[in-house]
């Protein structure tokens, strides 16, 4: 198998080219996103382009899976198509690189073959039905019989139900005596070969993100035993490894849907005349622009810090605060960014064929999937406090100023984060604390990336819209809410009886 790779700005540069033929001269994206799926003749013109070869290994024909070229190709077509980039998302951080890192050799040439010159995708089956972020609890099992695994449950949610070649599937081992292990087992099944097939019982009407087809997943395959992936510890440990990893690359998602977002809305304001002048020419424009602007920067120094440190040669199961920070942080962004779009665009924004009303679909469940934002930031600030505690350190600042991601950033807060946190937090207020968390360590890849030449202005704006966040976020922490639902709440409720 032969593969000359372009340099990869080339490279790079005729994908956009490509991109952006089919979705604005060939085709029209703002109608193609509305329909359920993509065109095969338009999907089979983008995989022609290889893109998927930026996360094979060079001995295998592709590109080295180099991380900036993985991050600058989803940023490359979330610019023109947040779903395009999900697909691509799924199939490099989800598929190939557990594959290239964990699977036994004698699978590798095989599979990586079919994507090169087969135009193959793979997703993964983590999530079912009953048991949704909690993994550790999965039903999905798998037992050893004569010829390799056998593997029976249900998943559900899974990006690319239906369209993926292979998929891999996180399951549990069943013990000899029906009980099932406490680890995870992971398994690559492939979907040609007979007795492998994954049956698709039900297709989603997911919200958004119309081009990915999500549905519920019936699993009775009997897989190969060399088509186990082999960890380097525990399957758990691979696993958060392989989750990581993915959150590590969601700045690269956000990257381009967020320029999308400031180029729209800034050409918008700048055209749009009101009165004497036009929209830019106002103080809260002005304002509102700045905060996309400033998750462009925050998003582009997430990616230079996902480059240096996420690679498949990196280990990346205790990293928890640095990839959760990433995902969190970078999903709120990327729906802020696609809320302000909507309000500057007016009335025209209210459509679901704009980019920005299809934005804030497209983006909304980013937020959610791979670990809701909420309980990222609560397992951000879980592991701080306790890593607190060890340290018999109470005050936020003095903590955070000893941690080496927070060390330089957290200067530029003293002020707000100079307290002392209570021995026990609401869930609530662990939530609010790694939303604090998350984004100091956000601001230090703002200003390492500064360090490196980034143009100054922007880090200086970036500083400004964090610090205010942030001051904010530490006001919410200190207040005292713990305010509950009230049950039965009609009753003596209804404002009619009281006029």
């Amino acid at each position: 198998m032969t593969f000359a790779p372009l340099s990869f700005p080339d490279f790079i540069k005729d994908f956009e080219e490509t991109l952006k033929h089919l979705f604005r001269e060939k085709e029209d994206i703002n109608k193609l996103s509305l329909d359920r799926g993509l065109p095969y003749q338009i999907m089979h013109e983008i995989m022609l382009k290889k893109p998927l070869s930026v996360a094979v290994p060079a001995q295998y024909g592709g590109r080295g899976s180099i991380v900036k070229e993985c991050l600058g190709l989803l940023s490359a077509a979330s610019y023109e198509s947040l779903s395009l980039s999900l697909i691509f998302g799924i199939n490099i951080a989800l598929f190939l690189e557990p594959v290239a890192k964990y699977a036994q050799s004698e699978v590798k040439e095989g599979i990586f073959r079919r994507f090169l010159e087969s135009q193959n995708m793979g997703g993964l089956m983590i999530t079912e039905p009953d048991y949704g972020s909690d993994a550790l609890n999965m039903k999905t099992f798998n037992k050893e019989i004569a010829n390799g695994f056998s593997i029976k449950g249900t998943k559900h949610w899974q990006g690319l139900t239906g369209m993926a070649d292979y998929w891999l599937i996180a399951c549990r081992k069943e013990n000899a005596d029906g009980e099932l292990s406490r680890d995870i087992d992971f398994f690559i099944a492939d979907n040609e070969q007979p007795g492998q097939k994954v049956v698709v019982e039900e297709y989603y009407d997911n919200l958004g993100l119309y081009m990915i087809p999500y549905g519920l997943n019936k699993l009775d395959l009997e897989v190969p035993a060399n088509y186990k992936l082999q960890p380097e510890s525990t399957g758990i440990k691979m696993m958060l490894d392989i989750l990581h990893r993915s959150r590590m690359q969601f700045p690269g998602m956000g990257m381009g849907f967020i320029k999308r977002m400031l180029d729209e809305a800034t050409t918008h304001c700048t055209n749009r005349v009101v009165g004497a002048g036009n929209l830019l020419a106002m103080d809260q424009i002005q304002f509102q622009l700045s905060r996309i602007q400033s998750a462009y920067t925050i998003c582009s120094a997430m990616c230079a810090r996902s480059s240096q440190i996420s690679g498949i040669e990196h280990n990346l199961a205790t990293e928890g605060v640095e990839a959760n920070s990433m995902k969190a942080v970078v999903t709120d962004l990327m729906q802020e960014s696609a809320q302000l779009n909507v309000q500057l665009s007016g009335a025209n924004g209210y459509r679901i064929s704009h980019i920005g009303g299809r934005g804030i679909m497209d983006s909304r469940p980013f937020q959610i999937f791979e670990g809701s934002n909420e309980m990222l930031y609560s397992q951000i600030a879980e592991t701080v406090t306790r890593l607190m505690k060890k340290k018999k350190e109470s005050n936020l600042y003095e903590f955070l100023s000893s941690l080496e991601i927070t060390a330089k950033p957290v200067s530029h807060f003293k002020p707000s984060l100079n307290f002392a946190l209570n021995a026990s937090l609401s869930q609530r207020k662990l939530v609010d604390l790694g939303k604090i968390i998350a984004r100091v360590v956000s601001l230090g890849y703002v200003l390492e990336l500064g360090e490196k030449g980034f143009r100054q202005d922007l880090i200086d704006n970036c500083i400004v819209t964090v610090r205010q966040e942030v001051t904010a976020l530490a006001s919410s922490f200190q207040f005292d809410n713990s305010v509950k639902i009230i049950e039965n709440y009609s009753e003596q409720s209804n404002w009619l009886n009281f006029v």
